[in-house]
């Protein structure tokens, strides 16, 4: 077994990845070069912290489960929907237990916890989280649409539904309507 060191070093490795993995369902829609889950998980993380202040709830933990939310796509890629007929969908919790086998004992346990928070979704910051990472997707969507992509509607669709909280509701009937620029008037 490495020392601590070591495995933090290549575990911080391991998650530089996410910044070169694309997300793959956006192919599908003719996006040429989309953005990458390092990309995704970071503004995920940026609107879970403003659901959860929204809804009482403790931002800093809705913004860390969201840090954590794609983290097993360094070991599978990111899986488009249209494969789900094809695959089951891997565990998160055993990927992440497999990421972070060789982790110090501190570093395991938060990590896999933040991630069987995330997928448990007990928690209102686990909601936020999830509605977060939907709202980012519906985000990215109507983005793409004003660049041209126009096989977007499905996933405005998709991030506009299931949502848990009030909040993240609201801002998605905002979102599908508001221009991508309308913060420059603002």
């Amino acid at each position: 077994m490495p020392d601590e060191p070591t495995a933090l070093a290549a575990f911080t490795y391991e998650l530089g990845l996410l910044k070169r993995i694309r997300r793959a369902g956006w192919w599908h829609a003719g996006v040429r070069d989309p953005e990458s889950i390092a990309e995704h998980s970071l503004r995920t993380a940026q609107i879970a912290a403003l659901l959860a202040a929204e809804e009482g709830a403790n931002p800093e933990r809705a913004a860390f489960l969201a840090l954590w939310h794609d983290t097993q796509e360094t070991r599978t890629g990111d899986i488009p929907h249209t494969a789900a007929k094809y695959m089951s969908k891997p565990e998160p919790r055993e990927i992440t237990a497999d990421q972070t086998a060789a982790l110090p004992s501190t570093s395991q346990d938060l990590v896999r916890s933040a991630v069987d928070e995330y997928e448990t979704r007990q928690t209102i910051e686990a909601k936020c989280a999830k509605d977060a990472d939907k709202l980012e997707m519906l985000f990215q969507a109507v983005e793409y649409r004003e660049t041209g992509v126009e096989r977007v509607a499905g996933w405005i669709d998709s991030g506009s539904k299931g949502l848990a909280t009030e909040t993240a509701r609201r801002i998605a009937e905002a979102a599908v309507t508001l221009s991508p620029l309308a913060w420059r008037d603002r």
